[in-house]
């Protein structure tokens, strides 16, 4: 099956996708599958400056992965993955945000970085 994009998970999204029961986890991954293959707004929303959602509900409970897109390669688009909460409110936690957009501006930075030592 086609996917869209590739996903990276750095430490925090890896760590929050580890520390979810067996079936939560399960779930979490079945739906960014799906999102992968297809266009799924329920389950890959943008959401602004660059931040987009990955979106599971299971069983009343709504789970958040925040990401970014990475077209920067001559490969598939990445989607980075930078961390994972469970939302309480309708509302997104305007802290969580905050720390994709830093976590977006670090994998940049880190990014140049690497490159320009490569040459």
């Amino acid at each position: 099956m086609y996917k869209l994009f590739d996903i990276l998970f750095l430490d925090e999204a890896f760590e929050f996708l580890k520390n979810l029961e067996r079936k939560q986890y399960e779930k979490v991954l079945f739906n960014i599958r799906k999102a992968q293959t297809g266009r799924e707004p329920e389950l890959f929303k943008k959401l602004r400056s660059e931040i987009w959602e990955f979106r599971t509900a299971y069983q009343g409970i709504q789970y958040r992965l925040l990401a970014f897109w990475d077209k920067s390669g001559n490969e598939k688009t990445l989607v980075i993955c930078t961390h994972g909460f469970v939302k309480k409110s309708s509302k997104l936690p305007e802290r969580e945000l905050e720390k994709a957009i830093q976590m977006r501006a670090r994998y940049f930075i880190d990014k140049q970085l690497s490159n320009s030592k490569r040459k």
